[in-house]
């Protein structure tokens, strides 16, 4: 039966997308450093061709260059040459553009990287000397000691909530850490105190939403252009609030996952996504690139503004818009904070993260639990709901909700209140009414 389905349904794509049976299908491939990508690219580009399928092999590349490449190479170069050469001559140049067209822009301080050990080490050795004179990136985790994201990367640095392993902590004010697949970026520092200060995706959403709803206004096309940010239920109240409120920008939540990111981020002239693993990427429409060519080249524009329709259309070059890329993002991030003479303490105290608490409950069946609004709202079982609406509205900016795990029987439970002491209280609380609930 599933054989029928998944045959039907590749029938109807073939339709939707008017492929003949007999037209030559092109496979792009390429694998990262761990010892086995050589074995499993052979024994792929083996079955390709007992397929009569072309391999265009990129060999040894990032997930998120892969991505660019396909994209370049289905659009015939419009958005940059297929090659990796190509990748980092079309994010260098737009860097490297954007800081010398900007007056005043503040000296980027050293920045220390953990590489996660992973394919990213490679690319950022390759991008560290094309753009030496500009920024100083020292690359630690780099492959050549460690293993893959042990102790390292970016998603350890999220979920301990500290440095990771191999890096000098006294030696430098700011960090980041992508992760193996190079696709993710945090920041962080220690600040006066020596406490550990972590930047995520909420962070790089406000940051990068700032700095174009500033260079809009600029250029007099913020009204004139659809910006938004896309986040899902995880991102903090306080993140939401600051877009919103104080920059003007809209925001729109979804379930979660990148697909869900991605496809609302298509609604606008610009969409803004990440997640708080620090996986994202920026949108642009084709209609707000010809707004901004136009601006450009208006000659009854001011200097001021044609300069900052300038400055968008060379960050634009910046972005992967295909898929999140850590090192794109990371130079996204860079110029913003140069441009907008931004360090990373300044960054952070744009607002203050709401405390917040996440759980983990077994249930004997995951199904129990439905949700509606984004993930936001119960809708079964009956009344927990209700009984989470009352339990929230005790804590002053209390927030929670609850939804089901999408591959095991617990179910996730997310809270978040003016004080840590009141988040975990908050969560402890939903847990015991999910329990009850789920008997």
């Amino acid at each position: 039966d599933d054989i029928h389905v998944l045959w039907d349904y590749l029938e109807t794509l073939m339709t939707q997308l008017n492929i003949q049976p007999h037209d030559e299908a092109i496979v792009a491939i390429a694998y990262d450093t761990r010892q086995s990508s050589p074995l499993l690219a052979s024994i792929l580009k083996r079955a390709a061709q007992a397929l009569y399928t072309t391999i265009m092999d990129f060999e040894l590349m990032t997930t998120p260059q892969l991505h660019y490449a396909v994209r370049c190479y289905n659009d015939d170069g419009q958005y940059g040459h297929y090659t990796e050469a190509g990748y980092f001559d079309k994010l260098c140049t737009a860097f490297q553009n954007l800081l010398e067209m900007t007056p005043n822009t503040q000296r980027l301080e050293p920045l220390a990287v953990d590489a996660a050990n992973g394919i990213g080490a490679m690319k950022l050795a390759y991008m560290r000397q094309t753009l030496a004179k500009f920024i100083q990136i020292e690359i630690f985790n780099d492959g050549t000691r460690g293993h893959l994201n042990d102790k390292c990367g970016a998603d350890y640095v999220k979920l301990y909530q500290k440095t990771p392993e191999g890096l000098p902590l006294a030696s430098y004010t700011k960090y980041c850490s992508i992760d193996g697949d190079a696709d993710r970026l945090i920041y962080f520092f220690m600040d006066k105190n020596q406490q550990f200060r972590l930047l995520d995706g909420d962070r790089f959403s406000v940051l990068f939403a700032s700095f174009l709803s500033i260079k809009l206004n600029e250029a007099k096309l913020f009204d004139d252009v659809k910006i938004g940010v896309i986040q899902t239920a995880y991102a903090n109240g306080s993140s939401t609030n600051y877009i919103v409120n104080t920059m003007k920008v809209p925001v729109a939540c979804v379930p979660t996952g990148v697909k869900h990111l991605h496809h609302k981020a298509l609604d606008y002239d610009i969409g803004i996504y990440f997640e708080a693993n620090g996986h994202g990427t920026i949108i642009f429409s084709d209609d707000v690139k010809s707004k901004i060519k136009l601006a450009i080249d208006d000659p009854n524009r001011t200097m001021e503004e044609r300069l900052a329709a300038n400055q968008i259309r060379a960050f634009i070059n910046i972005i992967n818009e295909t898929v999140g890329d850590a090192i794109a993002d990371l130079l996204a991030t860079e110029v913003i904070l140069s441009i907008l003479h931004l360090n990373l303490d300044g960054w952070l105290n744009l607002y203050d993260d709401l405390p917040q608490r996440q759980l983990k409950v077994a249930v004997r069946d995951r199904t129990m639990i439905q949700t509606t609004d984004a993930e936001r709202r119960c809708i079964a079982p009956a009344h927990l709901q209700d009984c989470i609406d009352e339990l929230v509205s005790k804590y002053p900016s209390g927030r929670a909700f609850v939804r089901p795990s999408g591959t095991e029987d617990i179910v996730r439970v997310y809270a978040e209140a003016t004080t840590q002491v009141e988040a975990d209280k908050l969560a402890d609380e939903v847990r015991k009414v999910v329990e009850e609930l789920t008997k």
